[in-house]
């Protein structure tokens, strides 16, 4: 069995990605506009690169991600993995064609066969929603979280606010950067 692995860059308020607040952080890069850059912050990213045998994508997050991480050296490792979209809107025509192999999953359900594949480990970047939706189905057995010293307010959380059992969660490492970034990486216990 595969292990899923949900990592993000996460504010103390548990957002993703801001909606409301300050004007200047309305996009994408809130990340960097909020700290200090400090290449150690982001030692977790690298690793992560060489452990995964897959990348699982909502269709926002393959919409933002698949015109820009292919041709990013930074990326070029994700170029090889296969990719998995989870969508029940997203068409095959719109797959770009210089990322690899991508297959689109129509539901949770279909993630949870491809968990009980041989593999490396899945990795779900940002997907604010699907995160959500296989939190709720007790689908992820690791968050990799880089929590910034920021509160969002308004914007998409990570975690789920539906009425579901508590999971607990085991820290198996845990640091504080000097420009104030935790990396945290938790077990979920099942």
């Amino acid at each position: 069995m595969r292990t899923l692995i949900s990592t993000s860059f996460v504010s103390l308020d548990g957002k993703l990605d801001p909606t409301g607040g300050d004007p200047g952080l309305h996009d994408t890069q809130w990340t960097f506009k909020t700290v200090d850059f400090l290449p150690d912050a982001y030692e977790l990213k690298g690793r992560e690169q060489e452990e995964a045998g897959a990348l699982l994508l909502g269709r926002r997050s393959y919409q933002l991600f698949a015109p820009v991480w292919p041709g990013m050296a930074e990326f070029a490792r994700y170029k090889t993995l296969p990719k998995y979209v989870v969508s029940t809107t997203l068409d095959e025509d719109v797959l770009v064609d210089d990322w690899g192999e991508t297959t689109i999953l129509r539901s949770v359900d279909e993630v949870a066969k491809l968990k009980e594949t041989d593999g490396d480990p899945l990795l779900v970047h940002g997907s604010a929603t699907l995160n959500r939706a296989l939190q709720e189905a007790g689908l992820i057995d690791r968050y990799h979280l880089l929590v910034f010293p920021v509160l969002l307010g308004a914007g998409k959380p990570l975690f789920s606010d539906a009425d579901i059992r508590a999971q607990r969660l085991r820290v198996v490492e845990h640091q504080l950067y000097d420009n104030g970034v935790q990396k945290q990486v938790l077990d979920v216990l099942h």
